[in-house]
């Protein structure tokens, strides 16, 4: 019994056709925006403007001092943009989408979208270095290129990206309208809850928004490649499929003199076929091993030529007219 992905999805009705979003205007000019306001919180924090002075306000007011009751509650929360968690929950929902739509479609794009994430943040995470608020050196500084790597947000980015990919995927317009929303306000809180705890400055936040905004908006430009990838994937599976019926189908075993030959089946010789007849106990069924060996009849033994007594010699009987046989042979003349 097959017990992969692929067992199940070939016995399921097909699905509906399932629309593949395209790179509309409208979401080339959300993109194009986005990517402005990327570039722009960059910028302010390059020169260290109004908005690093912001930082480091809402750093020394330490929201958690504050709100002190929320701490044990948004600990846990901020689970939710955790990279590696929300993976799992988002690829095991992905999955059985995958096992009812009979596509890989869902697993492949999550695949894609967290490839481009993981390249686009952690570049320019290492590329700046900016530290921490608990980490920070100088009031009023940037804390650029010290050797950090939070920014962009790496929780806030992952948690806009692996919940928003829900709604990227959703087959109905409603389901997108209401996964979009869940998916917002998960980053949302997720990117807050950074802040609150202090391990991000609110610009990180910002960054990290725009961030998973735009693995988003990008993903119809990978949808192409995700294609070819599952006509890959399955066009392996199927010469897989095939090599192994062909190895079932005729089972080899290698010769002494080079080669393979068939192995013969089951009872094609009539002492196994003995033996796969007739049990131990005389019933039918199975014999052990060397067991139709001991069932072969014993050879016939060999007659004698002559009964026990009986002299020696031919025992032709005697012909009339030919004289007897002696044991001697009769002495020949000498010649002169």
């Amino acid at each position: 019994m097959r017990t992969d992905i692929f067992a199940r999805l070939d016995r399921e009705p097909e699905p509906p056709k399932i629309e593949i979003p395209r790179m509309s205007r409208h979401r080339v000019a959300l993109f194009g925006g986005t990517l402005a306001f990327y570039l722009v919180i960059v910028y302010l924090v390059l020169i260290s403007s109004w908005l690093v002075a912001l930082d480091w306000k809402v750093m020394l007011f330490r929201p958690y001092q504050q709100w002190p009751s929320l701490h044990a509650f948004l600990d846990y929360y901020v689970v939710l943009g955790q990279r590696g968690p929300t993976a799992v929950m988002i690829a095991s929902w992905l999955g059985w989408r995958s096992w009812r739509q009979h596509t890989l479609r869902p697993l492949l794009t999550l695949g894609a979208a967290l490839l481009l994430l993981n390249g686009s943040v952690g570049g320019v995470k290492i590329f700046l270095g900016r530290l921490g608020p608990h980490y920070a050196t100088q009031i009023g500084s940037a804390e650029l290129f010290a050797g950090g790597d939070i920014f962009p947000s790496g929780h806030t980015a992952n948690a806009v990206v692996t919940w928003g990919i829900l709604a990227y995927l959703a087959t109905t317009p409603k389901a997108r309208r209401y996964l979009s929303a869940i998916s917002a306000t998960v980053s949302l809180g997720v990117g807050l809850t950074t802040v609150y705890i202090g391990t991000h400055w609110l610009s990180d936040v910002l960054l990290g928004w725009a961030a998973g905004l735009l693995v988003l908006l990008a993903l119809p430009w990978v949808e192409p490649l995700v294609t070819q990838a599952e006509q890959l994937i399955l066009a392996a599976r199927e010469r897989w499929r095939q090599r192994r019926s062909r190895g079932a189908a005729g089972i080899s075993v290698p010769v002494a003199a080079g080669g393979h030959r068939p192995v013969r089946p089951l009872g094609a010789d009539p002492d196994e076929a003995v033996a796969v007849a007739v049990g131990t106990d005389g019933a039918p069924g199975l014999m052990p091993a060397g067991a139709a060996a001991r069932t072969r009849p014993a050879p016939h033994a060999v007659r004698t030529e002559r009964a026990p007594g009986a002299p020696a010699g031919s025992r032709r009987p005697s012909h009339p007219d030919r004289p007897p046989r002696s044991t001697a042979a009769p002495a020949r003349p000498m010649g002169g």
